[in-house]
């Protein structure tokens, strides 16, 4: 990656998540995509990850560290 790439990824990671998933929507907007299907899943991945943001910001739903999950995932867990 080049240094201008690593500032702006260092930068990026000061933002917000909400302010983070935004950006990475807009940067997979940028693509073009070969398959109208594709776009759907894309669409359809966006509003849930949305509905999933919008019930953690009403207290419907909890979170957990990257770190447990990720070792999670290390153990074969899920």
């Amino acid at each position: 990656m080049s240094p201008q790439a690593d500032r702006l990824f260092l930068d990026a990671l000061k933002l917000s998540p909400l302010e983070r998933a935004e950006r990475i929507e807009k940067l997979l907007a940028s693509f073009s995509f070969p398959d109208r299907t594709a776009i759907a899943v894309d669409e359809r991945c966006a509003a849930e990850a949305e509905d999933r943001i919008d019930a953690y910001g009403r207290g419907e739903t909890g979170s957990r560290p990257a770190a447990e999950i990720f070792a999670r995932i290390a153990r074969g867990e899920i």
